[in-house]
Formats: C-alpha cells, structure tokens, sequence
C-alpha cells in the first residue's frame, strides 16, 4: 500500500538551496546555451571543438565533485565548500565577456564546471541531511524543480533581448554579436552573484564534528553493498550517450529555428522540467523510483531518436517540450536512489561519486557526437545515444531497491 504523503513543510534549508540553486540556473542558461550558438555562428568554431570544449571541462571539473563530497563528509561545513563553488561560478562566467577565440570560453567553462564540481555533492548532501528519509523525494523533487524554473527565466531573458536587437535592425543573423554577447553576459553575473550570497549569507547548517579524512581509497567501499557501485557503472555507461545539450541547440539552428526562438523552446523546456519534477519526487517517495528512472531514460532513448529524423521546425519544438519530462522524471529520484543506497555519513562521497561519474563520462561522450556529427552526419549522435539509453535501461533493472533510510 502507497504511504501518505507526509504533511509537514520543507525545511527552509531545502528551500534556499533550491532558491539559489534558481539563480544560478538564470545566469548559467543565458551563458551555456549561448555559448555553442557564439562559438559556432559568430567565431566560426568547428563542431568537434565545441564538443572538446563542452566534454574537457566537464569531464575534468567532475573529478573535484568525488573530492569535495568526500572531504564534505569529514569537514565541519558543507556550506562553505558549497559556497565556495558557486562563488567560482560567479567569478568564471564574466571572462566570456572578453571572448575572442575558443581558448577563453575553455578556460572559463573549467572554472564555471569547477565550481559546479565543488559545489553539487556537498549541496545534494546537505539538503538530504536537513529531510526526514520520507521526504526525500520531494525535497530533490523542489530542488529540481526551481532550478529549471531559473532555466526557464534566463532563457526568456535572452530570447527578449535578442528579438529587441533583431527588431531594431541590428544584424545577428544565425549567431551573436561580440557587442550582443557581451552585454549578455554582464546580465548573467547578476544572478549568479545573488547565488553565491544566499549559500552563504542565509542557507544554516547543524555544526557537525569534523573527523580526519580517511584515505581516498575508502571512495571505492561507499555504499552499504554493491547496489550504490552497479548503479554507478550503469550511470555512467547511460552517459556515453548522453551527449552534451549544446548539440541538442546545434540541430535546431542547423534546420533554421530563429535564435531567438531557440531560447523560448529551451524555456519551454526548463518549464516542463521544473513542473515535473517535484511531481515525480513525491511519486518515487510513494513507488518505485528505479521504475520512474527507466521510464525517463526510455523517453529519452525516444526522444534522441525522434532528434535524428527531424525535418521541421515544430519537431524541434515538440521534442523540446517532452525532453524537459526525461529530465523532470530522472534528475531528483536519482538523487534520492543514491541516498537510499548509502549510510548518512558516507552522502557527501556519494554523491561525489555519482556527479563525478556522470561528468567524467561527458568527456567521451561529447567527443563521440562531436565526431559523429562532423564525420558521419547530424543524426547520427542521436541514434548513438538513443540506442545506449536502452540498453542502460534493461540494466538498470538488475539493481535492486531498499527502503529508505535516514
């Protein structure tokens, strides 16, 4: 029988987490979806570099997410190493205002990616730390939600200032103006500055005993059994073929979307994610969250393939929209799967490990669309990833559940 849902109200920890968590997502949409459509359009940069660009950062900045979860578990303070993060955020995304050539948009993608990689595994642990087990799905569930509703707002941002610029005849064409782009991003610091404030100024934290690390090889013994490591070997294996989303905006300009109009149908997309998300949070607290995440990842076996064969226009936007429901339906309860499979002290590790191995697994992956894409055609990565989807879906169903625990 489904158990009820439980009554009391979030923690206001959950809250601010997810709150800042919005922000960052405001400033971070205008900066990373923009970022390919610049590279490409405007500097002429070739889609195999944006793939290294996109995969180098992320795969090498991942690793710094194994190191401070870990070092979160011992340390007397989540929220500073989380703090700090986001500050590095802050400070990253502003260099792209004097971006010439790709070689800057890869250094300040490493710090933006490092500070994501030093930020998520403690944040992740802390808002597991501050809800009772029964509500661990809606509390991912919000942080989910809010921070695609932050995605939702930048996107609307760019796309209303780049239809201004288009219609007072400025030439954009299919990409960004350095003058365009700069002022994007002097907009985006904003937001990710309020960011970096509220883990700092108003997220609180129980002072918690600080214990000497143990040595890193303990990183490989997280987990109450070895449910918590297959479920990592099949996340990152469902990675390789997940390829980053700048390859998903690349073939929306290639069949001529507007670039203004690429920002509203990602907005629309962060909309169905942040509606769905704390939705299916509550839903895996009642039922099954390994059966909402192999429906997510079913969906998106569907929807890459559904990428591959596009021809209009309005499939880009209706495979968007329904893209945003993979997303709402897997991000959050993954987040709680782990939780489920860990003991309380080993959460900061844990989810470490976990955003380590997914953005480890980036690298390789957006080489592979990246030389999938130039060398063989623009469908090709989507069928890649689509097939791999399936496959990481019937494997996921080896890996068996437990009640939740605190």
């Amino acid at each position: 029988m489904a158990k009820p849902q439980p009554r009391e109200r979030l923690p206001r920890n959950v809250i601010w987490l997810s709150i800042a968590a919005m922000m960052n997502d405001i400033s971070g949409e205008i900066v990373q979806r923009g970022l390919p459509l610049f590279l490409s359009a405007t500097l002429g940069v070739s889609k195999s570099i944006i793939g290294l660009i996109e995969g180098l950062a992320d795969m090498a900045a991942s690793l710094l997410q194994v190191f401070s979860g870990w070092y979160s578990d011992r340390w007397g303070s989540r929220k500073t190493i989380a703090g700090v993060g986001y500050t590095m955020t802050a400070i990253a995304r502003p260099m792209l205002y004097f971006a010439t050539t790709w070689v800057l948009p890869l250094f300040s993608k490493f710090l933006d990616r490092a500070g994501k990689g030093i930020r998520n595994a403690p944040r992740d642990a802390l808002i597991a730390d501050s809800v009772s087990p029964e509500m661990r799905g809606r509390a991912f569930g919000l942080n989910r939600a809010l921070d695609p509703a932050g995605a939702v707002l930048g996107a609307l941002i760019a796309a209303g200032l780049i239809y201004a610029w288009q219609a007072s005849n400025f030439s954009i064409l299919g990409g960004l103006s350095i003058p365009h782009w700069k002022t994007l991003m002097l907009v985006a610091l904003v937001p990710s500055m309020l960011a970096a404030f509220i883990v700092f100024a108003i997220v609180k934290e129980k002072k918690r005993e600080r214990r000497t690390p143990p040595p890193l090889s303990h990183i490989l013994h997280v987990g109450r059994d070895g449910r918590f490591r297959k479920l990592m070997l099949i996340v990152t294996f469902f990675t390789l073929g997940l390829s980053s989303d700048a390859f998903l905006v690349l073939r929306a300009q290639s069949l001529g979307v507007a670039l203004w109009q690429i920002f509203v149908i990602i907005a629309l997309f962060n909309l169905v994610t942040a509606l769905s998300a704390y939705p299916a949070g509550i839903l895996s607290d009642r039922l099954s969250r390994r059966a909402l995440i192999r429906a997510g990842w079913i969906a998106y076996a569907l929807i890459y393939v559904g990428f591959a064969f596009a021809s209009e226009q309005w499939h880009i936007w209706t495979l968007y929209i329904v893209y945003g429901i993979y997303y709402g339906l897997t991000e959050g309860v993954e987040k709680a799967f782990v939780a489920d499979l860990v003991a309380p002290e080993e959460r900061g590790a844990a989810y470490g490990i976990y955003n380590g191995a997914v953005g480890i697994a980036v690298l390789p992956a957006s080489l592979i669309a990246g030389a999938l894409w130039q060398w063989v055609s623009p469908a090709a990565p989507f069928l890649f990833g689509g097939a791999i989807a399936v496959i990481a879906a019937v494997l996921l169903g080896t890996v068996k559940e437990t009640k939740a625990t605190a």
